[in-house]
């Protein structure tokens, strides 16, 4: 896990995938600066891993997400690598507003904001790298979470379309989606629940995950699937037809 880039930002970075990171960074001696919602997490963490690591409020679905990111890339001197961990998502069979809201307003309008800004960030520094946690449901609609499925394929796209620019502008920008399945965080919401047989088989902890995540960051990858196993799964998700008549 050798980089010349040495400074990351990770936005998400107060549980789950979002911390698990943050501590295989911090490992390797990376300057991180940690943004989230929930600061008394963050400030735990923060005094965990010290030194080198500078913490700040950030939540993608206010107005004044932008501000707090550029905030935190000013006081790090600019950042190599930035990492969007953010996200939410229900089960809502129903279809209630609230919910959908919700989701699509931190998946879809927070990701673009901060993803946009971390972008012209590079693009203002010269070089950069951005990586950013989709979900193996943007290959699928799912009737149980809609707008969750879909916020994710609207991620995967934007993420394209980064990419396509900076190779466009001919910026030294590299754009990794990392595409998890199921990692064993909050965050993992299934129906009913899994047996013994199917939690082996599809679930991994948030610590494996991130270190499959870091390990195509270093390669710079365009796209991963996490953990590997998923890469056969999206071959038969993407082959069956798609529902209803």
């Amino acid at each position: 896990m050798q980089t010349e880039a040495r400074t990351a930002v990770i936005i998400g970075a107060s549980s789950g995938i979002g911390e698990a990171l943050a501590r295989e960074l911090h490992k390797t001696g990376w300057r991180l600066g940690l943004l989230a919602r929930r600061m008394d997490r963050l400030n735990a963490l923060a005094a965990d891993l010290e030194p080198g690591v500078s913490v700040g409020y950030l939540d993608v679905a206010k107005a004044d997400c932008i501000d707090n990111f550029r905030r935190m890339t000013e006081q790090l001197g600019g950042a190599d690598l930035v990492i969007i961990s953010a996200g939410c998502g229900y089960l809502n069979p129903m279809h209630d507003d609230g919910p959908d809201r919700e989701s699509a307003s931190v998946n879809v309008v927070g990701f673009m904001a901060i993803a946009s800004a971390a972008f012209r960030h590079f693009q203002t520094r010269g070089h950069g790298h951005l990586a950013a946690i989709t979900s193996v449901a943007a290959l699928r609609g799912n009737g149980e979470a809609a707008v969750y499925a879909a916020s994710k394929a609207f991620q995967s796209t934007y993420l394209d379309g980064l990419r396509a620019s900076a190779q466009q502008l001919k910026l030294p920008v590299t754009v990794t989606e990392l595409q998890p399945g199921f990692v064993d965080t909050a965050m993992m919401k299934t129906s009913t629940p899994l047996s013994p047989f199917l939690r082996r088989l599809l679930v991994c902890d948030a610590r494996t995950a991130a270190r499959q995540m870091l390990r195509a960051i270093f390669r710079n990858r365009k796209h991963a699937y996490i953990t590997k196993r998923y890469g056969l799964i999206a071959v038969v998700l993407k082959l069956m037809p798609r529902p209803g008549r």
